[in-house]
């Protein structure tokens, strides 16, 4: 078996061109990401319906903006759920206090506020569907033109991104929707 020999020559040769190319081959490796934002699951903190409301009634919320979590508790205290919300994008438009659950609705159609067609003149009324802001599921509130309803943007989940309602994934709204009667009560904190 004959062993070739690479000439000292061409191997001088070549060292510049094989610095070039591992330099050039470094410069294409991709940077470094930073680590990805921490998702808000993270701080929710669990929540006591007694520090709220005197009894638990047919069922209770309570919408927490800070830590952007909607808890519910069924009217036996025993079925407690949390999950993950959108809240309104500025103090301005957030509503705290108590109110209830007045009127459900699968497939609610959108009608924009005057207030959100003076911030943006482009919205306008959306049938029930793919693009409409309220998602899959609405339940009213007892306070004007505040809901909580679903969202097809899943964006806007562990958000400031409303314009006042709270806003749950369309799983979540489905099923909470399902274990609230009207007459829930709500308290936004």
């Amino acid at each position: 078996m004959t062993q070739r020999k690479f000439p000292r020559r061409a191997f001088l040769a070549a060292l510049p061109a094989l610095a070039l190319s591992t330099r050039t081959g470094l410069a294409q490796q991709p940077t470094p990401q930073p680590a990805p934002a921490r998702r808000n699951i993270s701080s929710f903190s669990k929540q006591d319906w007694r520090d709220h409301f005197d009894e638990l009634g047919v069922a209770t919320i309570v919408a927490d903006t800070t830590s952007r979590a909607l808890h519910f508790w069924g009217g036996d205290g025993a079925d407690y759920r949390v999950y993950p919300t959108s809240v309104p994008m500025s103090e301005d438009l957030t509503k705290r206090g108590y109110t209830k659950i007045v009127r459900k609705r699968v497939g609610p159609d959108w009608t924009p506020t005057s207030s959100m067609v003076e911030r943006n003149p482009d919205l306008k009324y959306m049938p029930p569907g793919p693009d409409n802001p309220l998602g899959t599921h609405a339940m009213y509130l007892d306070w004007p033109a505040y809901l909580i309803h679903g969202t097809h943007d899943t964006r806007k989940i562990g958000r400031r991104s409303s314009d006042g309602c709270i806003g749950l994934y369309n799983p979540s709204i489905e099923e909470l929707f399902a274990i609230s009667p009207v007459g829930t009560q709500v308290r936004i904190i």
